[in-house]
């Protein structure tokens, strides 16, 4: 999230790091850098209206090179921020995007933009990457207007992505879903269904996001990310300052390892977490994991989940 102090930090000192450096040589290890840009980027636009939405997320233009400076890929803006300030903010947001050489996924300006994946390829390797989020209802694109890939999972993963993972030509999919309420420990019912229908229909990997802490492993699905770099509030009991960069190897036939590296997130700047922090994370980690029957060992510092493949691999 690069809106409200992150906002106001990159406009006081854009080139000030988000990110250590330290983190910024981790993100590199990886062919592709996929995250969740919960906000718009913009210097346009009003709050959108209604009256019962209590954050508003905006990020000055500038963000978008900050983005690129930490080496992002691909974005998804399927989330309940992308249209904060509206549809003349989230125009822009894909326009600064764009001009900064980065892919987005999850809004459009109409139903089928938002619906459409991005196809990243690296070293010969085809990745498609979806963007959904089951809230709110309202952002969602429609035939003539602007808004967001809107999927009410709760109730079903809806079958136009279904029948879009089953037809996509490339070598692994992606599926990076923002579901479920902000601020719970562990995965909702409702988000493990649907995680288990998007697998049945041809997903690769998910990573989903929403409730701002990280969640467990339960096969191909990351139920939840967790934060990377926001100005939140600390909440004492599920520590939200406490984070994972999840490094994925991907090979032409499915995951081979998840690599989860810890983070420490202070006010508007991230980096990797110390060795208390650290030792903090991998017991919650592990627990978290744990409750699916996924094992997690440790090798340098980093929480790993080994899978049996035997192809050829690259780092997500």
């Amino acid at each position: 999230m690069l809106g409200r102090g992150v906002a106001t930090r990159l406009e006081e000192a854009p080139r000030r790091p988000l990110i250590s450096a330290a983190l910024r040589e981790v993100i590199s290890e990886a062919d592709l850098f996929i995250l969740n840009l919960e906000c718009c980027i913009s210097a346009r636009g009003s709050p959108w209206p209604d009256p019962a939405k209590m954050f508003f997320f905006r990020a000055p233009p500038v963000a978008a090179r900050a983005l690129r400076d930490m080496g992002v890929s691909c974005v998804t803006l399927a989330n309940n921020h992308a249209l904060d300030f509206g549809q003349d903010a989230l125009v822009d947001t894909v326009r600064y995007l764009d001009e900064m050489g980065i892919r987005h996924i999850g809004a459009g300006w109409n139903v089928d933009e938002a619906r459409a994946p991005a196809i990243l390829e690296k070293q010969g390797m085809r990745l498609a990457v979806f963007g959904v989020t089951d809230h709110p209802a309202s952002f969602s694109a429609e035939k003539d207007r602007p808004g967001v890939a809107f999927a009410d999972l709760r109730r079903e993963v809806p079958e136009w992505l279904v029948d879009a993972l089953g037809t996509i030509d490339a070598d692994a999919t992606l599926v990076t879903p923002h579901w479920g309420p902000n601020m719970t420990s562990e995965p909702l019912p409702f988000v493990r269904a649907a995680a288990r229908a998007l697998v049945d229909a041809g997903a690769t990997l998910i990573a989903g996001h929403s409730a701002h802490v990280f969640h467990g492993v339960d096969g191909n699905a990351l139920f939840d990310l967790g934060d990377f770099v926001d100005d939140y509030a600390v909440d004492p009991v599920l520590r939200n300052d406490l984070g994972l960069l999840f490094l994925v190897t991907l090979g032409r036939f499915g995951i081979r390892r998840i690599e989860a590296v810890p983070l420490k997130l202070t006010f508007c700047f991230t980096g990797l977490a110390g060795e208390e922090d650290a030792a903090a994370i991998g017991r919650r980690f592990r627990a978290a994991c744990s409750a699916f029957g996924t094992e997690v060992r440790e090798e340098r510092g980093r929480l790993l989940i080994d899978f049996e493949r035997d192809d050829l691999a690259q780092s997500l």
